[in-house]
């Protein structure tokens, strides 16, 4: 298999199950060392099992908790990684959640944990990233100085009733993700999005754990399949490699054309 982040250090948030975990050994598998973070003491056996399930394939990893609506846990993650391996290559800005509620029905406290954790979470590790990059500059190891991946959703373009703390995190992550990229791109550091559809983990159970429930889903899938951790993974692969050196700035949409009004393919 072809290392294209040989030697490089990435921090993955949220990286204990679902996507995370699926691009935490996406990564390894290609030459990182992972930082496997987690949030809280209940997720760290999960972080452990993907710990072990990289080093058990020759792949190189630690794990760390962090909340990362916290300011100083983050400083500190990225701190502590800074002195035991040198430096950040890459930052993978996925830990998120959902706190569902008609919008009458949201409380205040709904709506600020998931932009705690969604939305400013994303700002404070970006935000310790850049000034790691900055610090550093462009090594032998990579054609940018560093790269940041922010997880998205398709709903930072397709309204989702009932989740609109959700659906205002992911809109806020992409003009977040757009404005840092326009202000360091100069720096050689490079900022992207991926937005995921539909992924099998355990955030969306209940839209796939029947069949019944699974062909409801694949009605707004116009490829007709649930995507993988596998399929994500990939992609964040190629946009932290030097492969995808001219991408900046954008979101890529993993999604199986959700994004594509599938109640419009025959001819609405």
């Amino acid at each position: 298999m072809d290392k294209k982040l040989q030697d490089q250090i990435a921090i993955i948030t949220g990286a204990s199950s679902g996507i995370g975990a699926g691009v935490a050994k996406a990564m390894a598998a290609v030459g990182a060392t992972v930082v496997v973070n987690y949030p809280v003491d209940a997720a760290k056996d999960m972080a452990e099992a993907v710990k072990n399930e990289i080093t058990s394939s020759g792949g190189k990893a630690i794990v760390y908790k962090t909340d990362v609506s916290k300011e100083e846990e983050v400083k500190q993650m990225f701190a502590d990684t800074v002195a035991q391996f040198g430096t950040v290559d890459i930052l993978v800005n996925n830990a998120g959640l959902q706190r569902d509620a008609p919008f009458t029905e949201m409380t205040l406290e709904q709506w600020n944990y998931v932009l705690s954790v969604n939305l400013t979470g994303q700002f404070l590790c970006a935000r310790e990233a850049v000034r790691e990059f900055l610090r550093r500059g462009i090594s032998n190891k990579s054609k940018s100085a560093g790269k940041i991946i922010c997880m998205s959703s398709v709903h930072e373009v397709i309204p989702w009733a009932g989740h609109a703390n959700y659906a205002a995190s992911k809109g806020g992550i992409m003009l977040l993700m757009k404005t840092i990229a326009q202000e360091f791109a100069s720096k050689r550091i490079r900022v992207n999005s991926i937005a995921p559809g539909a992924i099998q983990t355990p955030i969306n159970r209940d839209a796939w754990d029947t069949s019944a429930h699974l062909q409801n889903l694949l009605k707004l899938i116009p490829e007709k399949r649930i995507g993988q951790v596998e399929d994500i993974g990939n992609a964040a692969v190629w946009l932290a490699s030097d492969d995808a050196d001219y991408v900046n700035g954008t979101t890529l949409f993993v999604d199986g054309g959700m994004t594509l009004y599938p109640g419009f393919v025959d001819n609405g």
